[in-house]
């Protein structure tokens, strides 16, 4: 797909006609769903006010819809006042007179993940990494101290699909409604093999300021005030499809039929999983996660009923996708703390993965202190004794070294990982090894070697002998006429040479080089259409595509959606599905003649 063409989408002109087309298969106006859409993105890139919007489309979105819930140009004002960010709006429930006629006259079309050109989510390829400056990934901000997001490691993915997988049997999920989807392209620069595959893992962004929002009539697409999630209320969704062609990432989906899964079958598996509550409905008592109902939109909600505790304490600040992640190359949390997973990953990836390769958990401490029982406590000992080796625990002090405000926190993978290794340290610690002294720091290579500074003293010590046995006459003649000043001053530089001699500890870069060469730098970081304004709320690293990246059939390395199942709460396995029309051409109306 080209990308150059007069399109307001990003995705391109075929990708704005295929929308087009849904629309047209509604009874809802279609250019005024395009309009708003492209005025939409022109908000969040600054080039029209949210107040001019609302005013523009206000009449017409009233004779369409009957209802205008978008605030107006007077509660915008106010809430930009008061809240300094993204407006939370109190729902209200859409007249539903005449709603079921409208749906049953949609045919029953439908749209999978279509293969698009991925230049437009990349950038121009210049050869130079476009690595973050810091771990500030995040730009807006929200009405609270939370905002869920990811960061994502594409170098790390191996494409096995178990986050798709787990996203599908957490959600019952119908076939091809793939709420989290990887897909394979080729990007084609210099000096990069012909059959060089690149994955890129597309969530929903949960953008911080969310075209998709602006230009739902009936607000049922959302921000949450407490945490940043953008959802869809479905007893609100009047199935417009308006968001769908508002988002810049093609992540949404309509429920043409009624759901594979039944809601009472959703309440009893949450209750046999011991759920405190049926698993679609948040601590607002808003409808907004799980399938969706037929005749409304969904997409990735990043598990509010998780992070709103019904699934257990222990599961709030996690997602069943990067629960389920092999390599740890999705990680979870809330971008505005600096010690979360995604703000730490960010900050400092090699160190990240060094944390998630070496996974020294509690089996590895058991058996390490069981090994040092009765051992010496000197770095030749312990290292003997355990199946601990230089390499390894130069990488476990690099990454207490490279700590920069401490370690991680929370209950994410990393935190844990940081947890494991400060346990192994402290463990080595309490038996006697002095893990902060010049001889092992030197030895791990974390320290310049401590004879270095020796032999250079020795070798001035030999110079001034030797000078001492030429001038010796001189010398001594000199010293016996100095006053007693000079000899406090003699005394003064005396001991500036004994403190610039002083261990000044452990060497930070060369702990951050052991990291780097161990785990690898990602050759970039990056949000994906950063330059629309809409703050995404999802950091990748490494695998940037270009401008000349195109998506290819996902066959390489283990990424093959129909070799993949999963159980729903029916307890019948599925297979994945790249393509969700695929399935609904097969059980409704034939093939519609759109090329995905």
């Amino acid at each position: 797909m080209s990308t150059d063409d007069e399109s307001f989408h990003p995705l391109g002109q075929e990708w704005e006609t295929e929308l087009e087309g849904m629309l047209d298969e509604t009874e809802y106006d279609s250019d005024l769903g395009m309009q708003m859409a492209q005025d939409a993105m022109r908000v969040t890139k600054g080039e029209l006010s949210e107040a001019e919007f609302h005013e523009k489309y206000h009449d017409d979105v009233m004779d369409e819809f009957g209802v205008d819930d978008r605030p107006t140009e007077a509660a915008y004002d106010q809430a930009q006042e008061e809240s300094n960010g993204t407006m939370g709006r109190m729902l209200s429930a859409f007249d539903g007179d005449g709603e079921e006629s409208r749906r049953d006259v949609m045919k029953k079309m439908g749209v999978g993940a279509a293969a698009v050109g991925l230049g437009a989510w990349g950038t121009v390829d210049d050869g130079q990494p476009s690595l973050a400056d810091d771990g500030n990934i995040t730009d807006a901000q929200p009405n609270s101290d939370v905002q869920w997001g990811m960061a994502i490691d594409l170098e790390r993915c191996d494409g096995c699909l178990s986050c798709v997988q787990a996203c599908a049997e957490e959600n019952n999920l119908d076939q091809g409604v793939n709420w989290m989807y990887v897909l394979e392209y080729d990007e084609p620069r210099a000096g990069t093999p012909e059959n060089s595959r690149n994955r890129l893992v597309r969530p929903c962004q949960h953008c911080t300021d969310a075209p998709c929002e602006k230009v739902c009539p009936t607000t049922a697409r959302h921000t949450r005030d407490s945490d940043g999630l953008v959802l869809t209320d479905y007893d609100v969704c009047i199935g417009c499809r308006y968001c769908q062609v508002a988002c810049p990432y093609g992540v949404n989906y309509f429920q043409w039929d009624e759901p594979d899964i039944s809601t009472d079958q959703i309440a009893e598996q949450a209750e046999d999983m011991g759920n405190d509550g049926d698993h679609m409905v948040d601590e607002r008592q808003r409808w907004v996660d799980s399938r969706a109902p037929r005749g409304t939109m969904s997409k990735c909600t990043m598990c509010p009923t998780r992070q709103d505790g019904f699934s257990g304490d222990d599961r709030v600040g996690t997602t069943a996708c990067e629960e389920a992640c092999p390599p740890d190359a999705i990680n979870f949390g809330n971008m505005q703390d600096e010690t979360s997973d995604p703000q730490v990953y960010a900050s400092n990836p090699s160190r990240a993965r060094t944390l998630a390769r070496l996974a020294v958990g509690e089996d590895f401490l058991g058996s390490l202190e069981e090994d040092l029982d009765g051992e010496d406590d000197d770095l030749e000992s312990v290292l003997n004794a355990t199946a601990l080796d230089e390499d390894t625990l130069g990488l476990l002090l690099a990454i207490r070294i490279t700590a920069e405000s401490g370690m991680a926190a929370g209950d994410g993978d990393i935190a844990a990982y940081e947890t494991d290794v400060q346990n192994v340290l402290e463990a080595l610690s309490d038996h006697g090894l002095d893990l902060e002294s010049e001889e092992v720091l030197s030895e791990l290579g974390l320290a310049d070697a401590p004879d270095e500074t020796e032999l250079d003293g020795e070798e001035e010590n030999g110079d001034e002998e030797s000078a001492e046995d030429e001038n010796g006459e001189e010398e001594n003649g000199d010293e016996e006429e100095a006053e007693t000043g000079s000899f406090i001053q003699e005394d003064e530089g005396e001991a500036e040479a004994e403190d610039e001699d002083e261990f000044e500890g452990p060497d930070v870069e060369a702990a951050q080089n052991l990291l780097d060469a161990f785990a690898g730098v990602p050759s970039s970081s990056f949000r994906l259409l950063e330059d629309m304004g809409t703050n995404p709320n999802v950091v990748y690293l490494g695998n940037e595509p270009g401008p000349n990246a195109e998506q290819r059939e996902p066959t390489g390395s283990g990424v093959a959606y129909e070799n993949i199942s999963y159980q729903r709460a029916d307890g019948e396995r599925t297979n994945l599905v790249d393509n969700r029309k695929d399935v609904l051409d097969e059980k409704t109306v034939g093939d519609t003649g759109w090329s995905l």
